[in-house]
């Protein structure tokens, strides 16, 4: 395939090239639509019988020797009733002209080859010069309704892959495989971390064992960083009032994202979609000085969003979320530091969990669409420029983008590319203006008069529990640094003989804080050893008769093999050390 910039255009050319094929194949299909997509393309038929995965590989012969004969596209104008003569057995093709006649829009057919199809445009100028046959590849079949509505028939969509060259297809082929490999949902089960039921609710993750002691020392982590970059914990109820949600914004503009009203004898309840509201309450509890400020306050509380069924997604959407949430308010004056701390503090945390491929959003307003954002130019930019100059000086790799500002002020986005390919935000920062009206947040100045000039910063660094867990899931691909394992070390007798020191080890490991888990199963040395590694512990400890006599046990490692004999004081003092510094 020719340069990037022409992929698009090579993608659109092979759902057609995919048509072509299956009509040679099955003439009495019915073709309908067919669009370039991220990786590749699809096209939707309605066949006369069933198609199974199976037929995808003789399609794909098909397309590839379609495509020694497709030279070049030429087009032509038609009228609606020409049109319409054309797909007189084809219901979709003629609902389309007739959307397009609608419109007043110029019907198109284009023609290579053989083929003809309904079409705007948007081809490579020469198919067989310009697309690598061996560049893309059949993929699956899903089901589709026409038009994407329940209420139309079932069509049968075929996915294919395409790329520049057969080597980006070989790359994504293989990273694909890895990701299946990574994926949160399937190792979250393999290792026990959480699961969800109907019974309780679609999107409301439960939390097992191991799992909650993952979340729980990614929290005491946070805690731990916020304690030294100076944040007060606070704890905020799970539901508020009506008139604390109409005061922040929430209602009636995220109305649809919140669970349905609750009505209580002393007025209207809702679940809180976010913690803000109710730290900016905590905030206006008590007079503040500009001595006080600023006042970072910080809460892992739980929100609770109503996503639609169809856009849940393991722990990475869910309905019940966890969030490493502060607020910090400030003067204007203090708005830089406060904003390179919070940057700082993002970077600590990433450098310990071995996070790199990262990115910084600085998310703008734009003046031309000034009924999406409060109306404060001099504070928008004032606000954006400050955030521009701190991260040129922080020397932090960035891009600018219009119009995706918050209504109440600027944010940065912390854009990964995972270590499975897929781009997302993790961590937000957000600068708001608007807090300070809404809530009247105010401080006492040096002159000991009022001073409404508040400005907050929203940030959550490690984003929701469910999401960074997840993210955390793939990236170590469940295999857990020992510091973050839900299991640390495992101790395995090789037999029943050797159970009692075993089981005198496990015991001392555990009154020294290290999750030791004592194997006193049935099972063969190898047996054992294997558990281990399928559940991704990061030691295990064999003891047999050598080590029973030794009073010492043989350590291995997940990462690094076979250590040999250690005695008990020199494994409890390696653990910890690996414990504390989280490597």
């Amino acid at each position: 395939m020719k340069p990037a910039e022409n992929l698009e255009n090579a993608r659109h050319t092979l759902a057609h090239l995919l048509a072509a094929a299956v009509l040679e194949l099955y003439p009495d299909t019915k073709p309908t639509i067919g669009p370039a997509i991220e990786n590749g393309f699809y096209y939707d038929f309605e066949f006369s019988s069933p198609l199974s995965e199976n037929d995808l590989e003789k399609i794909e012969e098909k397309m590839r020797e379609i495509l020694k004969t497709w030279k070049e596209f030429s087009h032509q104008e038609v009228s609606e009733t020409e049109a319409k003569k054309i797909y007189k057995d084809n219901p979709y093709k003629r609902e389309l002209v007739d959307e397009i006649a609608t419109k007043g829009e110029k019907i198109t057919l284009y023609t290579v080859g053989e083929f003809t199809d309904l079409c705007r445009g948007g081809h490579v100028a020469h198919p067989v010069k310009d697309i690598d046959s061996k560049s893309f590849k059949l993929d699956r079949i899903a089901g589709a309704y026409w038009r994407g509505s329940e209420k139309n028939k079932m069509l049968t969509r075929i996915y294919g892959l395409a790329f520049a060259s057969k080597k980006e297809l070989e790359e994504y082929l293989k990273q694909r495989e890895e990701a299946e490999k990574r994926d949160h949902r399937k190792l979250g089960k393999q290792l026990e971390l959480f699961t969800f039921s109907d019974l309780v609710g679609k999107g409301l993750p439960l939390w097992l064992p191991k799992g909650t002691i993952v979340k729980n020392q990614v929290e005491a982590l946070a805690h731990e960083m916020e304690n030294k970059y100076g944040y007060e914990q606070v704890s905020t109820p799970h539901v508020g009032k009506e008139e604390l949600y109409l005061t922040s914004g929430h209602l009636p503009y995220y109305k649809d994202s919140m669970y349905p009203a609750m009505v209580m004898d002393d007025g209207t309840y809702y679940l809180k979609a976010m913690n803000c509201p109710h730290h900016h309450i905590i905030y206006s509890s008590k007079p503040r000085s500009y001595r006080d400020l600023p006042v970072r306050l910080a809460e892992y509380g739980t929100v609770y969003r109503n996503e639609l069924s169809g856009t849940l997604n393991g722990l990475l959407r869910v309905r019940s979320l966890q969030m490493n949430d502060a607020h910090i308010y400030c003067r204007q004056d203090q708005i830089e530091e406060e904003l390179s701390n919070v940057i700082k503090l993002t970077q600590e945390y990433y450098d310990l969990f071995g996070l790199k491929d990262y990115w910084f959003r600085l998310s703008l307003w734009s003046p031309d669409h000034k009924e999406k954002y409060i109306n404060e130019p001099e504070n928008w930019n004032f606000s954006q420029d400050s955030i521009r100059k701190l991260l040129k000086k922080l020397g932090v790799k960035f891009v600018e983008v219009e119009n995706e500002a918050a209504f109440y002020g600027p944010k940065i986005d912390v854009q990964f590319k995972s270590v499975i390919g897929r781009e997302e935000t993790m961590s937000t920062i957000q600068l708001d203006f608007l807090a300070k009206e809404r809530f009247k947040l105010s401080y006492m100045d040096k002159d000991a008069k009022e001073n409404n000039n508040v400005y907050v910063i929203h940030r959550a660094p490690l984003s929701t529990h469910e999401r960074f867990i997840a993210f955390l899931i793939e990236h170590y691909a469940g295999a857990f640094p020992l510091w973050l394992s839900p299991v640390q070390v495992k101790v395995l007798p090789i037999g029943e003989g050797h159970h009692a020191f075993a089981e005198k080890v496990a015991g001392t490991l555990k009154s020294e804080g290290i999750r030791a888990e004592f194997d006193n199963s049935n099972e063969s040395l190898g047996k054992k050893v294997r558990n281990a590694k399928v559940e991704k512990v990061p030691y295990w400890l064999v003891i047999g008769d050598k080590e029973v006599e030794a009073e010492k046990v043989t350590l291995e490692s997940r990462d690094h093999g076979q250590i040999g004999q250690v005695s008990l004081d020199e494994l409890i003092s390696k653990f910890k050390t690996e414990i504390l510094n989280k490597k």
